[in-house]
């Protein structure tokens, strides 16, 4: 049974932006097996942005019972290594020549039909999501695939900046379960310091009440002996001193 206050996390196979994010992670590697240079660095830096977009939607998913703040950073950061691979399919693109499909081009439009119809009805097998894309990323022009790629990484973008969108509002209003502990423990500290402050008050001894001369009733004043053989030694004065000469022990 899940602690009290922790939030539900995990599900993120369930994501949307996750099932997405998992066609454009396996399609790079099959990309960058077929279209690059096995020895060119670009081959591991587009493998690891599209691994990154796709794991860090899933590590957010996991730390949303303790954190929204780690979930919110986390899915931020899956947002920013699917820019740095978009940029690389842009690359491939415009290196080679290679048109780069408009957004209202007959082949973005029908990608991402694809998207939205899945979206909608769940179409096609739920653990293939990829095999309504197969004419896209299965073709031999590495220009078709490259653009289809560059259309599923822009609806993964919109859909994970709704979903920042929501974690912020939700981190805002709520946080998650870290985020309440040091909101409770600053309270408790305030609590802790005023408790601190009235029982120091509480504590204080209040000043005994000055004694009153015997002679002419006037108050009467701590005073120190100079000479004589209480020299050193207090003793209670006459506040009316040198026209009152009263004086009290202190016992």
């Amino acid at each position: 049974m899940p602690a009290k206050g922790l939030r539900p996390s995990g599900g993120y196979r369930d994501l949307r932006s996750f099932q997405v994010t998992t066609i454009i992670y396996d399609a790079t590697v099959t990309f960058c097996e077929r279209f690059v240079d096995k020895r060119s660095r670009t081959v591991d830096q587009m493998v690891q942005a599209a691994r990154s977009g796709r794991q860090n939607i899933a590590e957010g998913s996991r730390a949303s019972a303790t954190s929204s703040q780690t979930e919110l950073r986390l899915v931020n950061v899956a947002r920013a290594s699917l820019d740095e691979l978009l940029l690389d399919y842009e690359d491939h693109l415009r290196q080679r020549r290679l048109r780069l499909w408009a957004k209202d081009d007959p082949e973005a439009l029908a990608v991402r039909a694809v998207g939205k119809r899945s979206q909608s009805d769940r179409s096609g097998p739920p653990d293939r999501p990829d095999i309504a894309y197969a004419p896209w990323l299965g073709h031999r022009d590495s220009a078709v695939v490259a653009n289809a790629i560059i259309c599923l990484i822009h609806q993964a973008n919109y859909l994970l900046d709704q979903q920042v969108a929501a974690l912020e509002r939700d981190f805002i209003q709520e946080g998650g379960y870290s985020e309440m502990l040091a909101a409770a423990r600053i309270e408790h500290r305030r609590q802790q310091d005023l408790t601190d402050r009235t029982d120091s008050l509480d504590r204080s001894d209040p000043k005994p009440p000055l004694p009153n001369c015997p002679l002419c009733g006037k108050p009467m004043a701590l005073r120190t002996a100079r000479q004589g053989s209480r020299a050193g030694s207090q003793f209670w004065g006459c506040t009316g001193y040198p026209g009152c000469k009263g004086t009290r022990s202190l016992t």
